[in-house]
């Protein structure tokens, strides 16, 4: 299951994450959010132990939102060592997010 971050845990959980770490950029009332929201909890049950799996609500965590600069939603950012390695704007498929993960 993907963890919930927001602003109050999210430099503990994601930016000190001892494995590279995956944090979907989400809305409740964004629709290409929702049909991403499956593939976000598959892929943490496959990679459960090798990489952390989050969901960051923006409304709930406006702060951290906006100092990754997150202007659309969903974004996806993949960080390591608490660096931005990349991100993927917009609705993605199950096999881009794997290919941008390995």
């Amino acid at each position: 299951m993907a963890i919930a971050v927001n602003d109050s845990n999210f430099e503990e959980v994601v930016l000190k994450a001892e494995v590279p770490v995956l944090v979907d950029f989400w809305a409740e009332w964004c629709g290409p959010c929702r049909r991403v929201a499956p593939i976000i909890e598959e892929l943490a049950g496959e990679y459960e132990g090798k990489v952390l799996i989050g969901k960051c609500d923006i409304e709930d965590a406006v702060d951290t939102a906006n100092e990754f600069d997150i202007c659309t939603i969903p974004t996806i950012v993949y960080i390591r060592d608490g660096e931005v390695k990349d991100r993927q704007v917009g609705s993605a498929s199950k096999a881009d997010i794997k290919a941008r993960i390995e």
